[in-house]
């Protein structure tokens, strides 16, 4: 099976007897690697408990649209202020609604925010898939068909039906797809083939520049969103080498990973992996300066003060960029103010294509959290992306980056 690590998946639950399938469902997503939460509507409590769900995904099962707060622990949103099921549909890198009846999908079409589970598939920015499950007639009707139409033009993935014998008794068209092979489907929504075959260069996490054997200067990034990067660079088809300071995290699967510790080790590293690369994303936060010199032996504590003398870093983005031919160039800004006057200052000092900036010092944004939010400036202009999960922001910047290959492409070729 298609991996699914780290992750989050919501899994709807509507109702019909196909329900009493979704324990093992949650069972096989978390074994691909992944987070479940659960939301039942109303009539899915007829056929699958809350407390079943509970025990299979070991966390809160989630049912009322006003009043989720007051029994369940709520994921953390991206603002301070986010309602709840806002922070779900935030949270979520992908929803499954499985089994989806047909009173949902018609309600899915019509937009209609009249319980949890359809207000958090209107809020949410993060692929929806709806794997059918009804009796072969409902199936069959021109309704439910036009229903269907309507949602794939919308980008919602239909996972199924199969066809076989049904509760009912009756033979055809209508069986939900079995556990395992939603799972697979489900893994499936993050392989986009957006820059399929295309090389990527990225560089991730802090630097740590060397005082002393036992100190340095550093910084807070936790190399999250690069790593988040990766991996979702790596689902769009890329060919992704990955060069990462000193972080806890484990290297992304089918990602070439490098470890690095100075700003000079990633400056060297960066320019002999370069060549042949298409595109460059600069999101470590390398260090703007170091020791002149870097002591032999532990310095120790004498008198007051302690000066040392620093010296600038190699500027790692502008070096690439200025290469003939340099690929695609993407920096990040991490600022305190101005966030889009900074940003483009710096799309525009190091000749970048893309500048992404994210905001520090907010709640639910900056280099330990989680969450972000990220702001999109090229010579053109600047979008906002929403705020959420690094993962989904991730997968939104790639596609951003896709586009903008795309329109570049088409641009050269109509001269």
């Amino acid at each position: 099976m298609a991996s699914l690590t780290n992750k989050r998946i919501l899994l709807g639950i509507t109702g019909g007897i196909a329900a009493y399938k979704t324990p093992d469902l949650v069972r096989r997503l978390r074994e691909a690697g992944a987070e479940v939460r659960c939301v039942l509507t109303r009539s899915a409590h007829e056929f699958v408990t809350p407390l079943t769900l509970h025990a299979v995904s070991d966390h809160p099962v989630y049912t009322d649209l006003f009043g989720a707060s007051a029994t369940h622990e709520v994921p953390a949103p991206a603002t301070d202020n986010a309602m709840e099921h806002i922070a779900l549909a935030r949270w979520a890198d992908a929803i499954l609604v499985a089994p989806a009846s047909a009173d949902f999908l018609a309600r899915l079409v019509h937009g209609r925010a009249d319980d949890l589970l359809a207000s958090l598939c209107l809020a949410a920015s993060a692929p929806l898939a709806v794997a059918p499950a009804m009796n072969r007639q409902m199936w069959a009707q021109p309704a439910t068909q036009s229903n269907l139409t309507m949602l794939r033009e919308r980008g919602v993935r239909i996972f199924g039906p199969a066809d076989g014998v049904q509760a009912c008794g009756e033979t055809g068209p209508g069986r939900l797809l079995e556990p395992n092979e939603l799972a697979s489907l489900c893994a499936g929504l993050f392989e986009t083939g957006e820059l399929e075959g295309l090389k990527m260069l990225i560089t991730a996490g802090p630097t740590w520049e060397a005082i002393d054997p036992v100190r340095g200067i550093s910084n807070r990034s936790s190399g999250k969103m690069g790593y988040a990067l990766a991996t979702a660079a790596m689902e769009a088809g890329a060919h992704v080498t990955l060069i990462s300071g000193p972080t806890t995290l484990p290297d992304p699967d089918r990602v070439r990973t490098l470890r690095v510790t100075s700003a000079q080790d990633m400056h060297d590293a960066v320019h002999r992996e370069i060549p042949g690369m298409d595109i460059f994303i600069g999101v470590a936060a390398v260090a703007d300066y170091r020791p002149v010199n870097t002591a032999p032996a532990k310095i120790k504590k004498t008198g007051e003060h302690l000066n040392l003398e620093l010296e600038r870093t190699p500027d790692i983005l502008a070096s690439v960029a200025a290469l003939k031919p340099a690929p695609f160039m993407v920096g990040f800004a991490a600022e305190t103010e101005n966030l889009e006057a900074n940003a483009r200052a710096k799309l525009l000092d190091k000749k970048l294509d893309l500048v992404a900036a994210n905001p520090i010092g907010e709640p639910g944004a900056g280099p330990q959290s989680d969450t972000n939010r990220l702001l999109l400036v090229d010579r053109q202009g600047s979008t906002a992306l929403p705020a959420g999960t690094k993962s989904a922001l991730a997968r939104m910047l790639i596609h951003e980056i896709a586009v903008r290959l795309r329109d570049a492409r088409t641009h050269r070729q109509t001269g």
